[in-house]
C-alpha cells in the first residue's frame, strides 16, 4: 500500500500551478492578488515555493479567480488519470 503523504499534491506543486496559470492568464501577481483579496507577498510567496502553510479559503478564492478548482478522488494506485492520458496523447 502507497504512503499516502507520496501521493499528496503538495503546497509548492500548487504554487507552481497557480504561477502558470497566472501567466496564461495575463495577470501580474498585484492583480491576482488584488482580485483573491490576499497580498502580493502571499501570492510571490506561493509561486516560489516559500509559502510552507495556507489556509484553505486563501487558496480556494486564488484558484476561484483563475477559474481553478480541488478534485477530491479516490486513490488510484499509480494508475493514470483521464487528464494525465489526455496530456500524453496530446489532447
Amino acid at each position: 500500500m502507497p504512503n499516502i503523504l507520496d501521493t499528496i499534491m503538495d503546497l509548492e506543486t500548487i504554487g507552481k500551478k497557480i504561477a502558470e496559470r497566472r501567466r496564461q492568464d495575463d495577470l501580474t501577481q498585484t492583480q491576482l492578488a488584488n482580485r483573491a483579496r490576499v497580498s502580493r507577498a502571499t501570492i510571490t510567496a506561493l509561486e516560489t515555493g516559500v509559502q510552507r502553510e495556507l489556509g484553505f479559503n486563501k487558496i480556494m478564492c486564488i484558484l476561484a479567480v483563475l477559474k481553478l478548482d480541488l478534485h477530491l478522488t479516490e486513490e488510484n494506485a499509480g494508475r493514470p488519470t483521464l487528464e494525465d492520458l489526455q496530456r500524453e496523447g496530446g489532447q
